[in-house]
């Protein structure tokens, strides 16, 4: 497959409905197409494998392009992806590519955990672009375990001064699921976190929007806010 036919079988499966929905709700400066991100991943994974690399190598235009390329990389062994993972990062500038290529590749680090975090998602939680320093914390869901919480709260103290907005969303979303896996000692972080009041209020909402969490306990959390 060349990725003249590559685009072709993405645009055969575009939904004008679905792109204008889209195109609502993820802000990005690239075309939309309108393709399911299931049908983007079933055609994916339909690549022969010994053409990904060509096609890894061709620049992503369309949204639903950068999410294929993503779902291309993570079908890499972890030590041949991870070459490949900082172009990926370039391209994303959205949540969505940025949110769903992140959950594709956990599977891939999950036994590398300890080198990942080191020659990948640390340089990402230092950088100056928003979608690289969000791409750093969804993919520290991977280490919410024991071993972890003290590194994740420790980092997102790091980036409790960042004012972008899918910045302040990740961690949100992130310390919520710390709480809802180790609630204990994550409320025991938010009652001496620096977290700015919008992104210590919102951790709290997400904390509460969860079903995992009792009535009891949000009634508590909601008596935190700021």
């Amino acid at each position: 497959m060349n990725y003249s036919d590559f685009r072709s079988k993405l645009a055969a499966f575009a939904e004008d409905e679905y792109r204008t929905f889209s195109s609502k709700g993820i802000p990005t400066d690239r075309p939309i197409l309108g393709v399911r991100i299931p049908k983007v991943r079933e055609i994916t994974r339909a690549i022969p494998a010994s053409d990904l690399p060509d096609l890894i190598k061709e620049t992503p235009i369309a949204l639903e392009e950068v999410i294929a390329r993503g779902f291309m990389i993570c079908r890499y062994p972890y030590d041949k992806m991870l070459p490949l993972f900082d172009s990926q990062i370039e391209y994303i500038d959205n949540w969505c590519s940025c949110d769903i290529f992140c959950s594709a590749l956990r599977p891939v680090i999950k036994k590398h955990l300890p080198d990942f975090l080191d020659t990948k998602i640390e340089p990402l939680l230092t950088s100056k672009e928003e979608f690289s320093v969000r791409a750093g914390l969804v993919l520290l869901f991977s280490y919410v375990t024991p071993d972890y919480l003290a590194l994740i709260y420790d980092r997102v103290e790091s980036l409790a001064g960042r004012e972008e907005y899918y910045i302040k969303m990740a961690i949100a979303w992130l310390i919520a699921e710390c709480f809802i896996k180790f609630p204990d000692e994550t409320l025991s972080y938010l009652k001496v976190s620096h977290l700015p009041k919008w992104t210590f209020n919102k951790t709290i909402s997400k904390i509460c929007d969860s079903y995992r969490v009792d009535k009891e306990t949000k009634t508590y959390l909601r008596t935190l806010r700021k």
